[in-house]
C-alpha cells in the first residue's frame, strides 16, 4: 500500500466579509475552541449559525488523499478556492471545520516573498528558510552553492531581498524550496513571475524532485500546458468544492469544457465594465448567420463581437484565444494584429468580426475565449480566467487529397503548398 502524506477530511474554510473578529480576544478564543471541539458556538445569537453571517465558504467539504511522490495539479477558475486550499495544507491558515493530516515537512511558494525577511540578505534568508524546515546549518551549507547557482543571482546574494525585483525574489524562493530537504513542495501561480527559461527549469526541477527523490508536488497554475507537463493527477475546484479528482487529462478536459459553458446574450452583462458593454459574442458563417456545427476544416468561420463602447483608450485591443480539448493554446487573435489606424473601435456600437482560418485546425472540439485588454497595461477580460466561451466542433474537410480523409497527426492540420523543382 502506498504511503499517504496528505489527507483532507471534510475541510471547510469560512471567511467573514467586512468583519475581522468579535472585538474581544476572549470571545474569539472561545468561538475558536468551540468549533475545534465540535460544540455550539456561544458567541452566536440564538438560532444563528456560522453560515448565517455575512461571509462565504471558500472551501466546502473537501476530501482527498495524496500519496508520496504524487505530482498533483490543482486547477479551477479565479475564486475557486485553489490558493485557500494550499494555505490550509501549508498550515498558513486553519480550516473552519474538518482536519488536514500532513506527514513530513512542507516547503511553500504561495506568493512572492512568502517566508522571506525583507531586511535580510538572500544568503541569510536561505539559512532562515532552512532553519524553519528543521535543517542544521551544516546541511544548509552543503546546499548553498547549488541554491545560488540555480537562482542565478550570484552577484546579489548578499544584498537585502527588499531590493530584489519580483523575478529575482521568486527565483531565489523557488531555489530554496526545491533544494532544501522538505517532503512536500507546494507552488502557487507565483512561478508565472519568472521568465520563460526559468519556468522551464523550475518545471524540470519539480519533475526531478518527484520522480527521482520521491517528493510530493502540489502545483497551481492557469497555464494548462505547464500543469499537464508536470502533473499526473489533478484536483479540479469550482466555488470551493471538488468537481473532480482524477487523471490530469480528464481534469483539464472537464475544466476547459464543463466549467466554461457558452454564454448566451442574456448572460453577457456579467462582463460589462467601465470601457464597454458586451452585447453579443457568437460564431457565424461567411454569410453572417449562426454557424452550423460540426463544421468542416475547409469551411470559413468567424467570431462576431458586438459591444457598446463607453470609454475609448488608445491601448485598447480586443479579440479571442482558442484552445483545443487538451487545454493547449492554439493561438490568440486580436483586432490589432493587422494594424490599421482607421480600424479602431469608436464610441457607441461596434461590430467586430474576426476570421478563424480554414484548412488550419485539426478535427476536434475547441474553446474560444473572449479577450479584451489595454495592451501591456491591464486585463479587462482575461481569456485564461473568467471569460465567455464559444464551442467549435470541426469534423472532416481536412484536405482534398485522398491521402488525408480523416484526422491528421499533430495539433494542427494546415494544408500547405508544395512544388517540385527540377
Amino acid at each position: 500500500m502506498n504511503d499517504i502524506v496528505i489527507k483532507a477530511e471534510n475541510i471547510g474554510k469560512y471567511y467573514r466579509l467586512g468583519q475581522i473578529n468579535t472585538g474581544m480576544f476572549y470571545s474569539d478564543a472561545k468561538s475558536w475552541f468551540s468549533r475545534k471541539l465540535g460544540r455550539e458556538d456561544k458567541t452566536l445569537k440564538i438560532g444563528e449559525s456560522i453560515s448565517d453571517k455575512d461571509g462565504f465558504w471558500a472551501l466546502k467539504d473537501i476530501n482527498f488523499e495524496i500519496e508520496q511522490g504524487d505530482r498533483v495539479g490543482i486547477i479551477g477558475r479565479n475564486g475557486a478556492g485553489k490558493s485557500t486550499l494550499l494555505k490550509v495544507i501549508s498550515q498558513v491558515t486553519v480550516p473552519t471545520k474538518g482536519r488536514i493530516g500532513i506527514k513530513g515537512s512542507v516547503a511553500s511558494l504561495l506568493e512572492v516573498g512568502t517566508g522571506f525577511h525583507p531586511d535580510m540578505t538572500g544568503r541569510e534568508n536561505i539559512y532562515l528558510n532552512g532553519a524553519i524546515l528543521g535543517m542544521k546549518r551544516a546541511e544548509i551549507n552543503e546546499k548553498m552553492e547549488e541554491i545560488i547557482a540555480f537562482s542565478e543571482i550570484n552577484e546579489h546574494i548578499d544584498t537585502p531581498v527588499k531590493r530584489y525585483s519580483s523575478g529575482m525574489y521568486v527565483r531565489l524562493a523557488f531555489a530554496v524550496a526545491a533544494h532544501l530537504d522538505s517532503d512536500i513542495l507546494i507552488a502557487d501561480e507565483v512561478l508565472a513571475v519568472g521568465d520563460a527559461e526559468f519556468q522551464k527549469r523550475a518545471l524540470g526541477k519539480m519533475n526531478d524532485l518527484s520522480s527521482k527523490q520521491g517528493r510530493t508536488v502540489l502545483f497551481v497554475s492557469h497555464r494548462m500546458n505547464a500543469v499537464k507537463a508536470l502533473c499526473k493527477t489533478g484536483i479540479l475546484l469550482n466555488k470551493g468544492e471538488i468537481v473532480l479528482h482524477d487523471d490530469i487529462d480528464k481534469c483539464i478536459t472537464t475544466y476547459q469544457s464543463g466549467l466554461y459553458e457558452t454564454k448566451s446574450v442574456e448572460d453577457l452583462s456579467h462582463y460589462n465594465n467601465e470601457f464597454f458593454d458586451l452585447l453579443g459574442y457568437k460564431l457565424v458563417n461567411v454569410d453572417g448567420k449562426d454557424l452550423n456545427q460540426p463544421m468542416e476544416n475547409c469551411d470559413k468561420a468567424y467570431v462576431r463581437i458586438e459591444l457598446e463602447m463607453k470609454k475609448v483608450h488608445h491601448a485598447f485591443t480586443i479579440g479571442y484565444a482558442i484552445y483545443n480539448s487538451d487545454g493547449t493554446l492554439m493561438y490568440w487573435s486580436y483586432l490589432t494584429d493587422d494594424y490599421d489606424e482607421n480600424n479602431n473601435v469608436k464610441s457607441g456600437r461596434n461590430v467586430l468580426v474576426g476570421e478563424i482560418p480554414n484548412y488550419f485546425l485539426n478535427e476536434g472540439e475547441y474553446s474560444i475565449y473572449f479577450s479584451a485588454s489595454l495592451h501591456y497595461i491591464q486585463w479587462i477580460v482575461n481569456p485564461e480566467e473568467d471569460s465567455p466561451c464559444l464551442k467549435l466542433h470541426i469534423q472532416g474537410g481536412l484536405s482534398d487529397s485522398p491521402f488525408w480523409p480523416s484526422k491528421r497527426p499533430g495539433v494542427c492540420a494546415p494544408v500547405l503548398k508544395w512544388t517540385i523543382r527540377n
